[in-house]
């Protein structure tokens, strides 16, 4: 059985869309490929050039890959990964050689090319400790000071800053409010937060926002609550839809605009993509609500109930929302095991989930932690998970998953065959071999 997957609207396979029947004009054109083939244990592998040379109408037993120059979809705004507690402190347990290379792996010219950074605004699981930003009770914010950050996480987001220039695009996310503010009395276990402590909370953010800008690192955006409605054993709040809306619409929309930040970009949800369409349905129907969101946030974890990725959901609700973009802001394959790093699902599980979220109107991608420890970790509540670089702050060796490279490609072939394949653009065609469970990019 044949399977090829691909997307034609992600960064690898550039096209110039204003040059009708360019392609019919330029047979002999040439395309670079670059492959990272498993079975071989190539990564980003140059394999030179595939030519165009005419092709007319394609019979149904032709494998092609079409692609129409001439359509546009959704704008991406960017692709990236979390620089969370964890990634920082491990990013600076390395040697000076080891932490340049990373950041050269993500960030630079000859790396992945991120733009997108998110973090955590208090503590998250990929916390090495709980902490928030205020004292006990400090209902007026004055004690609000981000110290804690100031080691590791603020440093490391400065650096993929300089690293990415004017294009760097940078939000964050709340895990849980302070303890005292929510109706458990606690950072972890879900809870909710108290109604007196709605503007409190709104302007925790506005806070936040002033301690990281005054630092020179621009926030372009937000989202309300991370996995609003999971009750973890790590820091959780629970909001219902109407719940978040009502924040949102009173409180922290309000607050931001009043405060000269109209232009932040907040996005609502922040979870699984199987209730995404009751969520922005719900919290989006007010209008005075809607007006101060502009976006909906998403995950990948909806495997653990519905035992398969829900991407339908968002193209119903890219129809729904045309005003809004999607934006992909977190997944991670759990459970780490260090002797399974080199496991070439780990990156097949990243692009069937790229390919598939851009294909549906998505127009942000943002990994989870770009770097973590030889443990999976650090992680105060032992929830250890695989990431796209793995650093082993024992030995200094840093090590590359296959999530890695094919987060960096668009055309995959994760079946247990070879595929050759035609790239077929307006009555051009060039054949491409696909090895078997192999991912490649062609640039034009």
């Amino acid at each position: 059985m044949r399977k090829l997957i691909v997307s034609c609207f992600v960064v690898g396979i550039a096209i110039n869309v204003n040059a009708q029947n360019y392609w019919k004009k330029n047979a002999g054109k040439t395309a670079k490929v670059v492959l990272t083939n498993s079975k071989a244990n190539e990564k980003m592998v140059d394999k030179g050039a595939v030519t165009f040379q005419q092709f007319g109408q394609p019979k149904e037993t032709d494998a092609c890959i079409f692609v129409a120059p001439n359509f546009k979809y959704q704008k991406l705004i960017g692709i990236g990964g979390a620089i969370t507690d964890a990634s920082a402190e491990t990013f600076y347990k390395m040697p000076k050689n080891k932490q340049k290379e990373i950041l050269d792996a993500y960030f630079g010219k000859n790396g992945l090319g991120y733009t997108v950074v998110r973090t955590n605004m208090n503590s998250c699981d990929f916390s090495s400790d709980s902490y928030t930003y205020v004292e006990d009770n400090d209902t007026s914010l004055k004690t609000f000071n981000v110290a804690h950050d100031e080691k590791y996480k603020i440093p490391m987001i400065k650096e993929a800053q300089k690293a990415i220039g004017n294009n760097f695009t940078f939000y964050f996310s709340p895990w849980s409010p302070p303890a005292w503010m929510k109706s458990n009395q606690s950072l972890y276990k879900g809870g909710r937060l108290e109604n007196q402590y709605y503007q409190t909370w709104a302007d925790y953010y506005i806070k936040f926002i002033k301690e990281y800008e005054k630092r020179g690192i621009n926030i372009w955006g937000l989202t309300v609550q991370n996995e609003p409605m999971a009750t973890q054993s790590w820091e959780s709040c629970i909001y219902t839809a109407e719940e978040e809306g009502e924040f949102l619409k009173k409180n922290l929309g309000p607050t931001l605009w009043k405060n000269g930040y109209k232009d932040k970009k907040v996005m609502i949800w922040d979870h699984n993509r199987d209730l995404i369409y009751q969520r922005a349905t719900t919290t989006l129907s007010d209008p005075e609500t809607s007006k101060y969101a502009s976006g909906i946030g998403y995950h990948w974890y909806e495997t653990w109930n519905n035992k398969t990725q829900l991407f339908d959901n968002l193209a119903e609700t890219h129809r729904a929302f045309p005003d809004k973009f999607l934006a992909f802001t977190e997944g991670c394959k759990e459970q780490f095991n260090m002797d399974k790093i080199y496991d070439v699902n780990l990156g097949e599980l990243y692009s069937k989930n790229m390919l598939n979220d851009f294909n549906k109107g998505n127009a942000l991608w943002t990994d989870w932690n770009i770097l973590l420890d030889e443990t999976g970790g650090p992680n105060h509540k032992g929830n250890f998970c695989f990431a796209p670089i793995i650093a082993d702050t024992k030995t200094g060796e840093v090590f590359y998953t296959y999530e890695y490279y094919y987060i960096g490609h668009v055309i995959m072939n994760d079946s247990d065959n070879d595929i050759e394949t035609n790239l077929w653009i307006e009555g051009m065609a060039a054949k491409l071999n696909a090895p078997a469970h192999s991912i490649q990019t062609v640039i034009l």
